[in-house]
């Protein structure tokens, strides 16, 4: 059975910083490509980053310079460094797996406030 479980969200005030973490279980993790996802209130749930199995990384235009995702193949984690956060990266944020299927975890509130 595949799991994928999220930790790290939080409140957080703007120009603050957090840390979300991704642990797979059940897929041989470092042949998947992993990504992060958000969806904010009414909106669309959307592409932020992404690293493939050869750690090549992706970045929405607005996380870039901001937002560092990386991953430790040994402990099957991925990571996303959340920096200089907005408002408007308030969100539920979750992690994908993706090669020969496809699977989401179950979300994580980061909401960025004063």
């Amino acid at each position: 059975q595949v799991q994928l479980v999220e930790s790290g969200g939080g409140l957080v005030q703007p120009g603050g910083s957090l840390r979300l973490s991704c642990v797979a279980s059940g897929i041989i993790f470092s042949r998947w490509g992993m990504t992060w996802y958000r969806q904010a209130p009414g909106k669309q749930r959307e592409l932020v980053a992404g690293i493939g199995s050869g750690s090549i990384t992706n970045y929405a235009d607005s996380v870039k310079g901001r937002f560092t995702i990386s991953r430790d193949n040994t402990k099957n984690t991925v990571y996303l460094q959340m920096n200089s956060l907005k408002p408007e990266d308030t969100a539920v944020y979750y992690c994908r797996a993706i090669w020969l299927n496809e699977y989401w975890g179950q979300g994580t509130q980061v909401t960025v406030s004063s």
